[in-house]
């Protein structure tokens, strides 16, 4: 599948960009193109969950391939009406018909609302090492990633808040956890109860991950290797938000990372914009990230269609 020339989609004025084409994105797509809305999707193909062989706890689809889901999603998209831009935002500015986008391409979009559904980014802990097996054997989630481990030796690098949460739900699905206090967070009182569960606290800084490929094999700590088969961590996650603060948004901050505030539909403090996905909620599974967008989508659609009767009784009075 390829994306519209820009010619195409330069002179036309859609009734939503959407920013982002993961499940989120492609799902407000979806709704909106069923409601006959003129949608454009503008994704540079980034989802956060690419690395990963799998996806999990998405009623119908267990076990898809992130890729092979993003592929159908744009194909079911596509079938109703949505236009698909494979490119990047570099620039976003209000008109006075809603907004312009500028895209990498030298395509300019020009669009009554926007949803951003751009995600987020994972900051992983700086250990060395790490990073070459992010999404396969260094993992964060154990509803994403926890059955694929189960049994299997864990190791749980804290360096942070959630380090002891991360732990104990681990080993629900293994009695081989062990917890490397990087970050000196474990306190007596956490220590007390992972003890209890089984779960040992090695204290000091992590030196590396061994690794073979994507493939953990021991965590490093004061010179000792110590072998695991998978790792976990906590990371700071980041909205993707530029777009958001050029129009004059600001991230909220969280002890995780920083989000897009919204309303319960997705509605942000800006007018005319929306947020859907892991872009306003840092928790956000797939299918979560999935309501989202269509609930957003929905959303969007009543404000367009209440726009298009306020406009029609202002004619009306003329």
């Amino acid at each position: 599948m390829t994306n519209s020339p820009a010619p195409e989609y330069s002179a036309e004025r859609f009734d939503v960009a959407i920013i982002g084409g993961g499940a989120a994105g492609l799902s407000a797509a979806i709704a909106l193109g069923r409601s006959l809305r003129r949608v454009i999707v503008i994704d540079a193909g980034r989802q956060r969950n690419l690395p990963a062989h799998d996806a999990h706890n998405i009623l119908g689809r267990e076990g898809i391939a992130p890729a092979d889901l993003i592929a159908a999603g744009r194909s079911e998209a596509v079938g109703y009406g949505v236009t698909l831009a494979d490119d990047a935002v570099s620039g976003a500015r209000r008109d006075d018909a809603g907004f312009s986008l500028d895209l990498v391409s030298g395509a300019v979009v020009a669009a009554r609302r926007i949803l951003l559904a751009t995600g987020l980014i994972d900051e992983l802990p700086a250990i060395d090492g790490l990073s070459a097996g992010w999404g396969q054997t260094v993992l964060h989630c154990p509803y994403c990633h926890g059955w694929e481990v189960r049994g299997q030796r864990i190791g749980v690098i804290a360096t942070g808040p959630m380090a002891e949460h991360q732990a104990l739900l681990f080993g629900r699905l293994s009695d081989q956890v062990t917890v490397f206090d990087h970050g000196d967070v474990v306190g007596a009182e956490a220590r007390a109860r992972l003890g209890a569960m089984g779960i040992a606290v090695v204290g000091g800084l992590v030196e590396r991950v061994l690794a073979d490929g994507p493939r953990v094999q021991a965590v490093v700590v004061g010179g000792r290797d110590h072998a695991v088969d998978a790792v976990v961590v906590g990371t700071r996650m980041h909205a993707r938000a530029e777009v958001f603060e050029q129009l004059g948004g600001e991230v909220t901050e969280h002890p995780l990372g920083s989000f897009i505030e919204t309303d319960p539909t997705g509605r942000t403090a800006l007018d005319g914009v929306w947020a859907a996905g892991n872009v306003r909620d840092l928790s956000a599974m797939v299918g979560a990230a999935s309501g989202h967008g269509v609930f957003a989508g929905a959303a969007i659609n009543a404000d367009l269609v209440d726009a298009d009767v306020r406009e029609a009784l202002a004619s009306a009075v003329h």
